[in-house]
């Protein structure tokens, strides 16, 4: 009775509008490597990681040792108007391993401050409030960062302080180019991004920015290769290329550190979050030094990069690093992939698995391959009675995510592959 009790409590105090996951959401109590356990003791097998967001997995000695090692200084928080060396430390490694020439590093507490700063940084150095966003992306709940985000089921208000363009090209499954090859489909997108500039702008847009998986979207990805050739054209008008690798960043797609190197692509600035606390409350911006240095006035950031977080932060990277996990995602992915499209091989409610490394989604259809949103609502049920936690998107909510730990074993991958096999079947 804990969890009723919980959720009519929940129900009293928080808006309407927060959204949980089952009929009978869970409070998870405790967890250890993969799996997690309730506050009524039952053990699941953790496919969602808290929305991509505990990428080591869970009671990790070394990122635990680290927050432990700064609390026991006593200094929790000190705002950045003082020196803080890990954050020093940490923006030193993340400005080296993002390739952007001259990087500057900023921090926040989450994605949506992420690239709302990033939205600041480029509309100011461009002088321009143009924006070109894709079709079906999600970037954050805030007011600019809503304004960008093409996914009406996540998009709280029409007002913006800025204007955006939408472009073709995140969403090949269900986009006017899909009986397209590669080759056909990226030059078609890259046409509609030309007479988008042309047509609905004055041309001095400020950036593009897009997420090179887009993730609320259900783990969409164009072929390689298309934001090079969206790159090409957004340099002939001098606009600026934002990459959101909130989802995408730390290995995750197991080919790549980040998601936008698919595309053979250097941006001017790429944002961050999730993944890099391993579920502390982290985020930022890296960009070139030039673009970060664009503000003029003073700013702070009062809780972003603070000591705890880039403590925990540091340890995170180093561990991924160490135990070179964009490896184990990349080998894990591979097998997931397969294992999923064995199984849509016998079940055409499925009508499309794809993703990268440890960053999967299955969409499922109807008889005229129609979204079925009820048939994924009963997926994530029956895979949490099975044991098994998974997520749940896309445009029409018909979409299953998986992203488990990036620590993911083979044994835990085939666990997991048994009981979706199962929970597909009663879809």
């Amino acid at each position: 009775m804990a969890h009723k009790e919980l959720l009519a409590r929940h129900r009293a105090v928080m808006p309407n509008w927060l959204a949980l996951y089952y009929d009978e959401p869970i409070e998870i109590a405790s967890a250890s490597g993969r799996r997690v356990t309730d506050r009524e003791g039952t053990t699941y097998l953790d496919f969602f990681a808290g929305i991509l967001t505990n990428a080591i997995g869970y009671d990790v000695a070394e990122i635990s040792d680290a927050i432990r090692s700064q609390l026991d200084t006593g200094v929790l928080h000190s705002s950045t108007l003082y020196l803080i060396r890990s954050q020093v430390e940490l923006a030193e490694k993340i400005a080296e391993l993002s390739g952007i020439p001259d990087a500057k590093v900023f921090f926040t507490n989450s994605g949506t401050e992420a690239n709302e700063t990033a939205l600041m940084l480029a509309t100011q150095a461009r002088r321009s409030e143009q924006v070109l966003a894709l079709r079906n992306s999600y970037h954050g709940r805030a007011f600019a960062t809503v304004a960008i985000t093409g996914n009406r089921g996540w998009s709280a208000s029409a007002l913006s302080p800025i204007k955006v363009s939408w472009v073709h090209g995140g969403y090949r499954y269900r986009s006017p180019f899909r009986h397209l090859d590669d080759e056909d489909y990226v030059k078609a997108c890259v046409e509609d991004l030309r007479e988008i500039i042309e047509t609905t702008t004055s041309g001095d847009v400020a950036c593009m920015i897009a997420e090179p998986i887009q993730g609320v979207g259900g783990f969409t990805s164009p072929p390689d290769g298309l934001f090079r050739a969206f790159k090409d054209v957004l340099d002939e008008y001098g606009i600026l290329f934002v990459s959101d690798e909130v989802q995408t960043g730390w290995g995750r797609t197991g080919e790549h550190f980040w998601g936008i190197q698919a595309h053979d692509v250097v941006p001017d600035a790429m944002t961050f979050a999730k993944g890099l606390g391993n579920g502390l409350a982290i985020g930022g911006v890296v960009a070139r030094g030039d673009l970060m240095d664009s503000i003029t006035a003073n700013s702070i950031s009062t809780f972003g990069g603070n000591p705890v977080s880039t403590a925990g932060a540091l340890a995170t990277v180093n561990y991924l690093l160490e135990h070179d996990l964009q490896a184990n995602a990349a080998k894990l992915g591979a097998r997931l992939l397969s294992g999923l499209r064995e199984i849509a091989e016998k079940h055409p409610v499925i009508g499309d698995v794809r993703g990268k490394g440890l960053m999967v989604g299955v969409e499922l259809v109807g008889p005229e391959g129609e979204p079925n949103a009820a048939a994924a609502a009963t997926v994530l049920a029956e895979s949490k009675a099975r044991g098994l936690l998974v997520g749940k998107g896309g445009l029409h909510g018909n979409v299953i995510r998986l992203a488990p730990p990036m620590t993911l074993t083979e044994d835990e991958l085939e666990e997991a592959l048994g009981i979706l096999a199962q929970a597909v079947e009663k879809a």
